[in-house]
């Protein structure tokens, strides 16, 4: 299974036509290049039906976009942690804003990851619900603004105090999860500012997924984090 290295960078593609089927294959790889390019640990979130394909054509760490909890049986359109391992993933989102769960079937969503040693980033939308999230230690943490999220306008200029306080918040209750940030993020820049703030890396989607060159939008983000 691939590691995450810190600071990391999780790719979201959502269900973007530019990053479905083969084409969310070719952008998995143009990430896995960027990573092997400039030593940043580069994560991809692909849709479920892409999941088997990316995952046998990247060395990258490769999550799905959502996981339910519960056992394989009569669960029909569920996605079950078994399925996303023998896809061969990471790991998974948990609760992304567009996908929203309660939080009973976060926490049990989260101990069948550990089971199935799957890593879970679970979404949150402000730092109160970031710290509720932290309690159930999951791998990681993501916090995003919803309102920002799409919108080009960065959480770490246009909200930094959403990243400092979250840290602060957490830290008073989960010394080790790791702490993302995203929303708006488009930018080196917006990267190197979110790090800078005390967040251990970044979730973003349209500014690579939707891009017509994602492999140049890519360097531009790692660079200013680059080893």
């Amino acid at each position: 299974m691939a590691k995450l290295s810190l600071p990391l960078v999780v790719i979201n593609f959502k269900t973007y036509p530019q990053a479905t089927g083969e084409k969310a294959v070719l952008l998995a790889q143009s990430c896995e290049a960027v990573a092997k390019e400039y030593g940043v640990s580069i994560a991809v979130a692909p849709q479920v039906s892409d999941l088997y394909l990316v995952s046998h054509a990247v060395g990258i760490p490769v999550f799905s976009q959502h996981m339910d909890p519960g056992d394989p049986g009569q669960y029909t359109g569920h996605v079950l942690g078994e399925a996303l391992v023998e896809a061969g993933c990471t790991g998974t989102l948990l609760n992304h804003s567009e996908r929203r769960m309660q939080l009973a079937d976060i926490e049990a969503a989260v101990r069948k990851a550990e089971h199935l040693n799957l890593m879970t980033i679970v979404c949150s939308n402000n730092p109160l619900v970031s710290v509720a999230a932290a309690t159930i230690n999951p791998s990681a943490v993501a916090v995003e603004p919803p309102e920002l999220i799409g919108s080009g306008i960065s959480v770490s200029k246009a909200k930094p105090e959403v990243i400092t306080n979250t840290v602060d918040m957490i830290r008073k209750v989960n010394k080790e999860v790791l702490i993302l940030c995203g929303a708006g993020i488009t930018t080196g820049d917006d990267v190197k500012i979110a790090i800078k703030l005390g967040s251990q890396g970044v979730l973003l989607a349209s500014a690579v997924a939707k891009s017509n060159k994602p492999l140049e939008v890519l360097k531009g983000l790692v660079a200013p984090i680059a080893k």
